[in-house]
């Protein structure tokens, strides 16, 4: 193999190897107290539909009411930030669930919270960090 094809190949690998480490770093950074979405019973109103949303895009919208239906806490698995802000460009969180869900019912969105209805309920979704629950 020649010289140049062999220093193109490795610079190849590298960048993949990169990228690749790019997609799972932000999963291990954390710093600071998590944040968590909670569901709760609320008054019947508007609402996002949430019986078909999908649990890979609102893992944490979905997390939350799903165990406020079951009569649990409503809490969602935790979300932390990553140290200087590095990790909010490259990972999911759920203030993107929330903006993502206020564009599709802006009506359904009041003081933080998103309403999203399931099976008939409608619960109220709202972003707390730990210690102010």
């Amino acid at each position: 193999m020649r010289r140049v094809t062999r220093n193109v190949v490795v610079a190849i690998l590298v960048v993949v190897a990169g990228l690749l480490a790019l997609g799972a770093v932000p999963s291990y950074l954390r710093s600071g107290a998590p944040y968590y979405v909670v569901a709760e019973p609320v008054e019947p109103g508007p609402s996002v539909n949430a019986t078909n949303l999908s649990e890979r895009r609102y893992p944490y919208v979905t997390g939350a009411v799903a165990v406020a239906a079951s009569g649990g806490d409503g809490r969602s698995e935790p979300y932390w930030e990553g140290p200087f802000g590095l990790k909010e460009s490259f990972a999911h969180s759920p203030f993107d669930e929330f903006s993502a869900l206020g564009q599709r019912n802006p009506d359904a969105t009041a003081d933080g919270a998103v309403f999203v209805s399931r099976n008939g309920t409608r619960y109220r979704a709202e972003i707390v960090r730990e210690g102010e629950t």
